[in-house]
């Protein structure tokens, strides 16, 4: 029968990989397909023309490179299962299921208009599996057959997947779970292979399938180039002992500085393209058009789109779609997305790169106060908007490759720490800085490092001249 056969795909990245007859029922059910239609990079694709690559393939290629990662993991005699390896896939496949519109765009919106809910993709992505798993229950008897008897998915296994999307303990936190016989397997599996919790979404180092994907796959869309080997990666990984008696995921030593080269891609990902000023007024865009859509009461199934993150059947109609939705139900919205089709974006006036080291022991309060004395002597200070974008390599001010253990060839099942002088003395001195930037919603439009004289809202008089930016 169908639900039997392996299925290839030929991916833009990892050319032909072939999928697990179980992922392949999850890929064709509508909450998995709905991620054909949400962006990887939001309002990116308004800026890079090649950056049309959605959550519906970056998830496929995670589910492949972390099938590859266990399977070298079990190759080399870990305590690893056949089941244990198709839950890390499963979890690879399902870690975006939750995200918005525009992907992290949508983020932005839920924290304005509904700060106090703390949304977060992540959380969203184990409620979308779970309604996933719930309708191939009720929709195909068959699958639900073959995942009961022929992988022998129970309860705890579910979770575990789960767990993979969402850490443990904010999972647990969520859902305020008790101790149960699931909970209890669970933690032994936990405790048997700690490693695995790192493949999918690794918290600790920062290093995992996810972003080794859409690093790579990114770059390809954005044009830009990343000296990081992911098959390396994999080639050279390896389960060793930490110095507090701990398994996980290390890596040979002399593979320092491509691990530095991951983070390094990160940095320039985030500088060149994610933080880049026209695709930031984009999104501002999309934020002040979803705002406005909420606040004339536009509704989906009944509901306002703040309040569909609430219910996964509606949820599942939130795609990148929404935008053409409300402009034909919200004069604002609609106002506002026809600026964006024209091209009439949010001016970016200004900007500054703060050091690290003028922040550092900074609360966030008085980070603010730092930048604000920037903006101060701005003319029209009062009509700006500001947005700050984070630049670092990933774990903040610090060395992320300190939170990495490394193997050597002779002594491979011991972690150790790097020093320096093992792997460069041309390494950065500082990991972090922050970019402010400045822009201005209305029209006319502001010129860019605006001069100290105050400009009018009004539209210049006819027969004067205006110098385009």
């Amino acid at each position: 029968m169908a639900t039997d056969k392996y299925k290839i795909f030929n991916d833009s990245v990892h050319g032909h990989i072939t999928m697990h007859p179980l992922l392949v029922q999850i890929i064709d059910t509508p909450e998995f397909q709905r991620l054909r239609n949400i962006k990887q990079l939001g309002g990116g694709y308004f800026v890079f023309p090649g950056a049309s690559h959605n959550r519906f393939e970056h998830s496929i290629g995670v589910a492949h490179l972390a099938g590859k990662l266990v399977q070298s993991l079990r190759a080399q005699g870990n305590d690893i299962t056949e089941k244990d390896e198709l839950c890390v896939q499963i979890a690879g496949l399902c870690h975006d299921l939750g995200h918005g519109p525009f992907s992290h765009v949508f983020e932005v919106f839920m924290k304005e208009v509904k700060p106090e809910l703390n949304w977060k993709h992540e959380a969203a992505s184990v409620k979308m599996f779970e309604q996933l798993i719930k309708n191939i229950g009720k929709k195909n008897e068959t699958i639900k057959k073959i995942m009961e008897d022929d992988y022998k998915l129970e309860k705890h296994d579910i979770k575990f997947i789960k767990e993979l999307i969402y850490s443990k303990e904010k999972l647990n936190s969520a859902e305020d779970t008790k101790e149960t016989e699931t909970e209890k397997r669970d933690k032994q599996r936990r405790k048997d292979n700690p490693y695995l919790y790192e493949i999918v979404a690794n918290e600790c180092t920062g290093i995992d399938v996810d972003k080794m994907d859409y690093f790579s796959r990114d770059c390809l869309h954005l044009g830009m180039k990343s000296n990081f080997s992911h098959e390396r990666f994999v080639m050279f990984a390896r389960v060793s002992t930490n110095e507090d008696g701990e398994k996980q995921i290390c890596m040979r030593d002399k593979e320092a500085l491509n691990m530095y080269e991951l983070f390094h891609v990160r940095y320039l990902l985030h500088y060149n393209a994610y933080q880049h000023r026209v695709k930031v007024a984009v999104e501002m865009m999309i934020v002040d058009a979803l705002l406005a859509a909420d606040e004339d009461d536009f509704k989906l199934d009944g509901m306002k789109i703040s309040e569909a993150v609430n219910y996964p059947a509606t949820y599942l109609k939130l795609t990148d779609n929404i935008l053409q939705e409300i402009k034909g139900s919200s004069e604002k919205a609609k106002e506002i997305i026809n600026r964006i089709e024209k091209r009439d974006l949010y001016s970016f006036v200004d900007s500054r790169i703060f050091k690290s080291d003028e922040l550092k022991d900074l609360n966030d309060a008085q980070k603010q106060e730092k930048w604000q004395k920037w903006i101060e002597e701005k003319s029209d200070k009062d009509k700006l908007t500001v947005k700050t974008a984070k630049l670092n390599y990933g774990k903040e001010e610090e060395d992320p490759i300190k939170h990495l253990r490394f193997y050597r060839k002779n002594n491979p099942d011991a972690a150790v720490e790097l020093e320096e002088h093992e792997v460069s003395y041309l390494l950065p001195k500082s990991f972090a800085e922050i970019k402010v930037m400045l822009f201005y919603k209305g029209v006319p439009k502001l010129p860019e490092n605006p001069p100290t004289k105050g400009l009018s809202d009004e539209k210049p008089s006819e027969g004067s001249s205006k110098k385009s930016s």
